[in-house]
């Protein structure tokens, strides 16, 4: 499944609230855009579950976040 596959899933909403209540979250998603995202710019969502060692949705959801953070601001340019 893609992850726009995921985020079209009438459950994705559930999901994201899920993750964002998780202790780590914002700690993952900083270490996320900071360091893992500047060594592999292309990581699947099971990869960054792997390498965080977190469960997939969180992986899913901070993708997800990090790449509609990166469109947003390509359009203010």
């Amino acid at each position: 499944m893609s992850l726009e596959d995921y985020v079209d899933n009438p459950l994705w909403p559930v999901l994201v609230e899920t993750v964002h209540a998780m202790i780590m979250y914002s700690h993952h998603k900083a270490y996320t855009r900071d360091m893992i995202i500047q060594e592999h710019p292309e990581i699947t969502p099971q990869e960054l579950s792997t390498k965080l060692s977190v469960p997939l949705g969180e992986g899913l959801v901070i993708l997800n976040e990090l790449h509609e953070e990166k469109s947003e601001s390509k359009q203010k340019i």
